[in-house]
């Protein structure tokens, strides 16, 4: 985990008690990683710090402005309502960071939620399970596999042949459950009618 940011040091050790909870200012280098996407924050970017009190000092989590409108808007709210950033400062209209949260929240709540089953776009694509091809217009079932990143496990979509689907539920890292399986794929499967999925849920067949 990447130490904060410290704060400018102070003489005056209550001065640095009174440090604002928020900073809102351009970034002096490009050394620092916004904490929501990881990625680098270049030089002269605006960048959201948020203060944190630990057993190593005081000091900022920077996060690219844009990134903690989308993700902690509550924190970007309060940096705006309490000033906590330059005169100076040119900063976009709050107006415009809480369209920002709005289309966030608005793309996660249209994304899907595996298990679905879709028609394979291409037949260029293998399915995770066996390693074949899938052809073109078949239907293809989304499941989640655990994968590692860095130190972390997480769950990633993956698609596998109808016929898989039993035998991918039964493998060590298969993150989806059995249980409940053809009434969430009913639920999930937005791009397709219904009797495709019925179709779809008879070549997958009894599972668990």
């Amino acid at each position: 985990m990447d130490s904060p940011e410290q704060a400018p040091q102070s003489s005056d050790a209550a001065a640095e008690e009174e440090l604002p909870p928020y900073r809102i200012e351009k970034a002096r280098s490009s050394r620092s990683r916004c904490r929501t996407c990881r990625r680098k924050i270049d030089k002269d970017k605006l960048r959201l710090g948020v203060l944190l009190e630990g057993p190593y000092g005081t000091g900022y989590l920077w996060h690219h402005l844009t990134c903690a409108a989308k993700r902690r808007a509550d924190d970007v709210e309060a940096a705006y309502a309490q000033h906590c950033f330059e005169d100076e400062l040119e900063l976009p209209p709050i107006e415009e960071l809480r369209a920002l949260r709005e289309k966030a929240e608005e793309a996660k709540k249209n994304r899907k939620q595996a298990p679905w089953v879709e028609r394979a776009p291409t037949g260029r694509a293998k399915c995770k399970h066996c390693g074949e091809p899938m052809a073109k217009g078949s239907f293809r079932v989304a499941l989640l596999r655990e994968v590692q990143f860095g130190q972390q496990i997480r769950s990633a979509p993956i698609n596998v042949h109808p016929g898989c689907v039993a035998a991918e539920l039964l493998a060590e890292d298969c993150a989806t459950e059995a249980e409940g399986f053809a009434e969430q794929v009913r639920a999930n499967s937005r791009d397709l009618e219904p009797a495709e999925i019925e179709a779809a849920l008879a070549e997958i067949g009894e599972v668990g």
